[in-house]
């Protein structure tokens, strides 16, 4: 067990000191940053960093500030001293990799008040003077040793990170043609434009004309070069986009302002040509912060009370969706609310037989186990609790939900209650289908056309 122990008034004599040192990195600059609500771009952005005074990120100046305060809490004098004044003055900065040492040196003591005051010094590895001054304090009268307290460990990644990442590896792709269906709000207009400028997708905007220019004017976006498919309504721009992709004129359809109900009308339509022998469904991928890695969720979306056929087109459609994120061999979690097979719960006599199906080939490209429920699916320590032996508990890329119900509000809690990212995809048409919702934002939608140009690019070759 560690200790944190002070020093009394009584114990101390002018001379003393204490020091730590810290390497700075990303995540102290982002974590002050979060916790203090000092977003100045100097320190967290580094594209303009780079016309700063100092051309790279440095670490705000009350970081060194925040290093005096801890070696004074914990060292010297430690637990029970009470702050009364701290000058600081600052001589250089302080960039990412820098050790900077704190030391402080008591100076002057005050007997009647039980008064300190310390020189504070805080130099990086080069020995530079980052920052100095005096810290004024009241030291402890009795002593206090206490165990150390073990901080919660942080999970700190940037919002969207794998998403990021998903992005990057879009970079000297073709961009996918894409009828966007009635674009007339500033949402789905500005989520097809950013598309349009990450190079993801040529956008062909399908819908009256008149209302999509008076959504770009709000919103501040300029439709030079973009082509303008005008329709009368909400109906005819399902019917258009469809069209233009039996037509092969598009890649992929994403939509904008209308019903969901209205666009795959349009889709399933059997003289429009884009069935195929699969059954649509709709695919989340989700960012989770904690949880290793994408995580896809099915079906969510389409399929209500889906049955075993429908399930193998379910499973199928994910499957191809995980490789074309480059998730080779994914491991697909069956789940149900146990993890036996009970002949009172349907779900679970559905994961048995696709566990078979994938075993004589009807299924592909993927291990399958199933039933388990959520937690062994996604938990190591939860799997091996339980008993459970299998390549999937524990480290599942895919969760096939038992019906829409279960799988809608897995993916919804995730979001608000885990803080996980989502974008999404329908998937067993001729074409992708990118299926954002009205309250998607940005990094949403365009997310989710990034899934669509993987997976294009991953059918092309």
């Amino acid at each position: 067990m560690q200790y944190i122990e002070n020093k009394t008034f009584d114990e101390i004599v002018v001379g003393d000191s204490a020091s730590l040192s810290r390497t700075l990195n990303k995540q102290d600059i982002e974590l002050f940053a979060l916790a203090s609500g000092d977003v100045n771009p100097a320190h967290i952005d580094p594209d303009y960093a780079k016309t700063s005074m100092f051309h790279v990120v440095i670490a705000h100046g009350m970081w060194g500030g925040a290093l005096v305060s801890a070696v004074l809490g914990t060292q010297l004098p430690g637990p029970g001293t009470i702050y009364l004044n701290q000058s600081l003055s600052f001589r250089g900065p302080v960039k990412l990799g820098d050790t900077v040492t704190v030391s402080v040196t008591v100076t002057e003591k005050t007997p009647e008040k039980k008064r300190l005051l310390l020189d504070c010094l805080c130099v990086n590895q080069a020995g530079k003077t980052v920052t100095k001054g005096v810290a004024e304090v009241i030291a402890p009268t009795e002593k206090v040793r206490r165990p150390r307290t073990l901080l919660p460990d942080v999970v700190f990644e940037g919002r969207g990170a794998r998403f990021k990442e998903m992005l990057e590896r879009t970079r000297g792709m073709q961009a996918i043609r894409t009828a966007v269906v009635h674009p007339c709000d500033e949402a789905s207009l500005t989520g097809a434009m950013d598309a349009y400028a990450e190079d993801l997708i040529v956008p062909v905007l399908v819908g009256p004309k008149g209302k999509i220019e008076t959504a770009a004017r709000a919103a501040g976006i300029s439709l030079d070069g973009v082509e303008i498919v005008d329709v009368p309504h909400s109906h005819a721009a399902a019917e258009t986009a469809v069209e233009l992709v039996s037509q092969e004129k598009a890649d992929a359809l994403m939509k904008g302002a209308l019903h969901t109900d209205e666009l795959m009308s349009a889709v399933l339509n059997k003289q429009a040509g884009l069935r195929t022998e699969r059954r649509l469904s709709h695919i989340y991928v989700m960012d989770a912060p904690h949880y290793s890695k994408p995580l896809l969720i099915t079906d969510a979306a389409i399929n209500i009370r889906p049955d075993l056929a429908c399930k193998r087109d379910i499973v199928q459609n994910a499957i191809d969706l995980a490789i074309a994120l480059q998730i080779n061999t994914p491991k697909v979690a069956l789940l149900s609310a146990v993890e036996t097979i009970n002949a009172s719960i349907p779900s679970t006599l559905d994961a048995a037989a696709l566990c078979k199906m994938a075993d004589r080939g009807q299924i592909s490209g993927a291990v399958l186990d199933g039933p388990l429920a959520f937690d062994n699916a996604i938990s190591t320590e939860a799997a091996d609790i339980k008993g459970i032996v299998s390549p999937v508990a524990g480290d599942a890329d895919i969760l096939l939900a038992p019906d829409l119900e279960a799988g809608n509000m897995m993916a919804k809690q995730l979001m608000y209650l885990a803080g996980a990212d989502a974008a999404g995809l329908v998937l067993g048409a001729r074409v992708p289908i990118i299926l954002t919702s009205r309250a998607d934002d940005a990094l949403t939608r365009l997310a989710s056309a990034t899934l669509a140009q993987l997976y294009v690019n991953q059918q092309r070759q």
